[in-house]
């Protein structure tokens, strides 16, 4: 995962864990669905394809953002829209949360599961 992917992957797990006072009207689906999608960017890293180790990663360097990112292309483990609409939703049904907007709350998080179709059904089996 891209150090830009984690980092809006955190927030948005920030955002979705606020404290119980500031619960809006879907709030436990949010966290729900939002549990859900680290589950599936969890089984993804952890089973995702892996490459051998180049002779830059030996010589005392860092990897930059984007050699991660021309690495996880490569062997095919982005799917960098999928994921940006998948937050994308996550952050509209929070603030629609936050407005006390059940409707456009619950029309957020349809997109959401509606974008992580059946990996969230494998998923959503497997955490029962």
């Amino acid at each position: 995962m891209t150090i830009q992917r984690s980092m809006l992957a955190c927030a948005v797990a920030l955002v979705a864990s606020m404290s119980a006072s500031y619960a809006g009207p879907c709030s436990s689906e949010i966290t729900r669905i939002q549990g859900l999608i680290d589950a599936i960017h969890s089984a993804k890293a952890q089973g995702g394809p892996a490459a051998s180790e180049s002779v830059a990663a030996t010589t005392h360097r860092q990897p930059t953002p984007r050699s991660i990112a021309g690495a996880e292309i490569a062997l095919g483990a982005t799917q960098q829209e999928k994921f940006d609409a998948v937050n994308a939703a996550i952050v509209r049904a929070v603030d629609a949360d936050a407005a006390g907007d059940q409707s456009a709350c619950e029309q957020a998080l349809a997109d959401a599961k509606r974008i992580i179709g059946s990996e969230g059904t494998q998923t959503d089996d497997v955490r029962r």
